[in-house]
């Protein structure tokens, strides 16, 4: 499974877009930093995301699993600035995604 980094709307306001990595995808249990539930169960139609910058980001840790119907895109390259120009890799952040089947029995 591919984590990449979407373009959604934000959940507090439609009108405004936001990126972050997606985490989890529906079905999957993710151990949240901070959410009201340290364990989530991401709900069909629904998928998990954080910001690079925990503590500082406004993502699932505030507003919980994010519908499917707020995703607009995927962001693929960074163009700015000029020297940070890239093609974005997928990747997660240690200790970040889905648990383990054993974690969640453990």
């Amino acid at each position: 499974m591919g984590f990449h980094i979407d373009s959604d709307r934000s959940p507090r306001n439609p009108q405004q877009k936001i990126i972050k990595r997606v985490i989890g995808l529906e079905g999957d249990f993710i151990r949240t930093l901070g959410y009201k539930n340290r364990y989530v169960r991401i709900p069909d139609g629904h998928f998990w995301i954080e910001g690079d910058h925990h503590g500082h980001s406004l993502d699932s840790n505030s507003f919980g699993p994010v519908s499917v119907g707020l995703l607009h895109g995927r962001a693929s390259h960074i163009i700015w600035p000029p020297n940070r120009w890239r093609r974005i890799e997928p990747s997660l952040p240690p200790n970040r995604g889905p648990l383990d089947t054993e974690e969640e029995d453990g």
